[in-house]
């Protein structure tokens, strides 16, 4: 089995105000580091559209019908400062939910050892019924619940290495026993959760916060120390990536010092978990990561990582 690249160019549609760092060109960056010969033996899909109901495992119906009356005709509209929708956002938004049900059904199936979904928008900042962040939908967080419900499986890990706390994925999952979700990322930084002590109704998040100007060192100390461990304990059937690479030295959102290196070693780690409990299977959800050079470089690590390469 190869690893499984998930992909559509629908997500170059989904449209920002000018100067806006989430924009079209973080595909076409990936995409290009993704042509190199080491990668020519990657699979290849393009995602489909997802249906509602697929939506509706993480979010209420009421809110997907929001999101869609809000898509305009042209020009693009405020959901609130940071995260806008022009016409074609809603189809990049449901592409993307696609391209992660897909990745859960290649995996689980035993089509692909493991899986990179390449899609925009991102999502970890969606709550149950708010968009922000740059997020619509939290595909991260529909992954788990589609794998639960199509596969029955019963535990699922939420990992997220953004350096912006996932604040939409704790929040869907804060009451939930069955889902882990754990975070690396900066603080103080947007969105202001993601403190130590928020641990969930079942002691199933984990928060590691890192200071400003914190490095590989320190971010590999907080997976040792913390989330390893802890993920070790709780025995994922399948384990999710929220893939952020805006932690990376040269992101200019945030202020860590990630390379390269780091995001393979951290793929690496998580792929012995899913080895042991998990028959290997892991599906990763592109999230941030906006500085060109820094983010197409930083995929390409880690998708050679998930190959094995």
């Amino acid at each position: 089995m190869s690893t499984l690249l998930i992909s559509h160019p629908a997500c170059l549609d989904h449209q920002n105000p000018m100067g806006h760092p989430e924009r079209p060109e973080r595909l076409r960056a990936i995409e290009q580091a993704l042509e190199h010969e080491r990668f020519q033996s990657l699979a290849r899909e393009q995602a489909p559209r997802a249906a509602d109901e697929i939506v509706a495992l993480a979010h209420p119906m009421e809110y997907i019908e929001a999101i869609r009356n809000a898509s305009p005709a042209n020009g693009l509209v405020r959901l609130d400062a940071d995260t806008s929708m022009s016409p074609g956002s809603l189809e990049a938004a449901l592409r993307a939910v696609g391209g992660v049900t897909l990745a859960v059904d290649e995996v689980m199936n035993r089509k692909a050892a493991n899986a990179f979904v390449a899609m925009r928008p991102p999502g970890h900042h969606t709550e149950t019924a708010r968009p922000m962040g740059f997020c619509l939908f939290n595909n991260a967080a529909i992954a788990a619940r589609y794998a639960q419900k199509r596969y029955e499986i019963e535990r699922a890990a939420i990992v997220d290495f953004d350096v912006h706390h996932g604040n939409g994925s704790q929040d869907i999952f804060w009451a939930d026993k069955t889902v882990m979700y754990c975070s690396t990322h900066e603080m103080p930084l947007y969105p202001g959760t993601g403190a130590i002590s928020e641990r969930g109704e079942h002691d199933t998040i984990v928060n590691a916060p890192l200071s400003a100007g914190d490095g590989g060192d320190v971010f590999r100390e907080a997976f040792e120390t913390l989330i390893l461990p802890r993920l070790h304990d709780f025995k994922p059937d399948l384990l999710i990536i929220s893939a952020g690479f805006d932690a990376h030295t040269r992101d200019p959102l945030a202020n860590l010092n990630l390379v390269e290196a780091d995001y393979a070693w951290v793929t690496k780690k998580l792929m012995e978990i899913a080895d042991k409990s998990a028959q290997g299977r892991v599906v990763s959800v592109l999230e941030g990561g906006y500085d060109l050079q820094g983010l197409s470089r930083s995929v390409a690590a880690h998708v050679a990582a998930l190959m094995g390469a």
